[in-house]
């Protein structure tokens, strides 16, 4: 059932998707979806509940473990892989949140973890004199990439492209470069290149 909504959810958007035609698309009567979900917000809230799971494991990097250049775009590579697994959450977030207070909360809880992780790798970066911005500059890069990584993705498929992973990873390379000392912007905006490239 939650397959199956997140399908419709994704290609449709929210709004537009009745328990009716979830129903008809898996071949049961919208009284045996009922007797599972109780309408669209208990779906809605049970996929924000998987959302939230598959990127715990992300948004709590073990202190002890050193990281290297590239395990860092990873990282973010990952975290927009599941935006986009999930992308309907994202698409008309401040109408999905405006109707559903439960979600809206859980929203801003995410957010809240998001950004003290992008905090807590800037940080490191900024401890392994790879980073030259002072607190105030990188306070304000977290926001940046935060509203790159809940955006960008429509914001391309507004421009009349599919969406991709690498266009958001790439972006937030290039938001990042600047802030960093010489040689290790020299390394990203290379990488930032390859990742662009054709695969």
């Amino acid at each position: 059932i939650l397959e199956c909504s997140l399908l419709l959810f994704n290609e449709q958007g929210e709004p537009n998707v009745s328990t009716l035609e979830i129903a008809n698309e898996l071949g049961i009567s919208p009284g045996n979806l009922y007797y599972h979900f109780h309408g669209k917000e208990p779906l809605v809230m049970a996929l924000f509940e998987r959302f939230q799971a598959e990127l715990a494991p992300l948004l709590d990097p073990p202190e002890e473990v050193r990281l290297g250049a590239e395990d860092y775009w990873l990282f973010l590579h990952l975290i927009v892989e599941r935006l986009a697994h999930y992308r309907f959450l994202f698409q008309d977030l401040s109408n999905l949140t405006g109707r559903l207070p439960r979600l809206a909360r859980g929203i801003r809880t995410w957010l809240g973890a998001l950004k003290r992780t992008l905090a807590t790798l800037l940080a490191r970066l900024k401890a392994d004199r790879q980073l030259r911005s002072d607190a105030p500059a990188l306070g304000q890069l977290v926001e940046q990439i935060t509203l790159t990584l809940l955006f960008s993705l429509d914001y391309q498929r507004v421009l009349g492209s599919k969406g991709e992973v690498r266009t958001v990873v790439y972006q937030i390379m290039m938001l990042v470069a600047p802030h960093l000392r010489s040689e290790a912007q020299r390394s990203a905006e290379s990488l930032a290149q390859r990742y662009l490239g054709p695969e």
